[in-house]
């Protein structure tokens, strides 16, 4: 994120009020960013709520720009503009991206890289031809070391981050603190301090993913061990456990905050979530359609990103501006 004066900016939401600006209203700006005008007039509200200052005069029924709103929208037709550049730079870098490529991701990014990726892909390089494939870390860096994919996208922890292969570039995409949630039914409503999960049922993971890294330090500060351990692969599944009352479950705050019929307990859970993006290149160099299909990937989950910032439950943005990999300093990471 970016900050001015010390308070902490969204470039999203600066965008958006460069939209509001450049179309001269909110419902104006919802149709030209191709979303709703309560979704504009939410980042709206949560950036007057950062800055602690109007930058719209919505009275008399108009949207017209405070003296702080022109400054800032200001820096978001600048940013804008930057991001403009930047694509126009890739396409020159990879204009004769074309061949087969294979991405790999976990079950809860497929429905957006196939809504939002491939169409993506398929409007600016033709020539490219995409190959979508469940995988998870196990199976998928093996799979990206020996050629068969060139894309992976996976769920990984900071503390316990997965080296990076030789030939393959990492860096993470999003960023999100784990949270513990628990059923909201019965004896679970007793839950008050991590002491109160001993002996319970869990919806834990399976060996050394992210989830059961991060339990395993939870387990091991707090003494908490469960009744009974159910297995949920995917955090769809977790999600679907816990909505079903089978037990309490580690997951990141932006599964957390939306699963039905259940409570966020509130209090800290050591470590972080990491979606990081890998991609195979060659040893100088990388490869154009490789790039290209890494790039639509991103632009899937950053749209993802925002669709979820502007649900009312969200806690706060998903996205980390240029956080820093787990695979900075290691000689196979670059």
């Amino acid at each position: 994120m970016g900050s001015l004066a010390g308070v902490e900016l969204d470039p999203r939401r600066l965008l958006t009020l460069a939209a509001i600006a450049e179309w001269g209203g909110i419902a104006a700006a919802a149709r030209g960013l191709g979303t709703t005008a309560s979704a504009v007039s939410q980042q709206l509200s949560r950036l007057e709520a950062d800055v602690g200052v109007p930058l719209v005069d919505r009275a008399g029924g108009r949207a017209e720009m405070t003296a702080a709103g022109r400054v800032l929208a200001g820096v978001g037709s600048r940013i804008g503009a930057a991001l403009g550049d930047a694509a126009l730079e890739l396409a020159a870098m990879v204009g004769e991206a074309r061949g087969a490529v294979s991405i790999g991701a976990m079950v809860s990014a497929i429905p957006d890289i196939a809504a939002t990726a491939l169409p993506w892909l398929a409007q600016r390089y033709p020539g490219i031809e995409p190959r979508l494939v469940e995988a998870y870390a196990a199976d998928g860096l093996p799979a990206l070391r020996m050629g068969e994919l060139d894309v992976l996208l996976v769920s990984d922890d900071r503390d316990a981050a997965i080296p990076v292969p030789v030939g393959v570039q990492s860096f993470v995409m999003f960023e999100s603190r784990y949270r513990i949630v628990v059923p909201e039914s019965g004896s679970w409503r007793t839950v008050e301090g991590p002491g109160d999960l001993d002996g319970r049922p869990w919806v834990g993971a399976p060996a050394g993913t992210a989830r059961a890294h991060a339990f395993a330090r939870f387990s091991a500060a707090h003494g908490v061990s469960p009744s009974v351990e159910h297995v949920a692969g995917s955090q769809m599944a977790a999600r679907a456990m816990v909505s079903g009352q089978l037990g309490a479950a580690l997951l990141p705050e932006f599964v957390a905050v939306a699963i039905p019929r259940a409570r966020v307990c509130d209090f800290e859970v050591p470590g972080s979530f990491l979606v990081r993006l890998f991609r195979r290149r060659l040893s100088d160099r990388s490869i154009a359609a490789v790039d290209a299909a890494a790039m639509a990937v991103y632009e899937a989950m950053t749209a993802a990103a925002i669709r979820y910032g502007d649900e009312p439950y969200a806690p706060r943005p998903v996205i980390v501006n240029s956080p820093r990999d787990p695979s900075e300093g290691e000689s196979g990471g670059s």
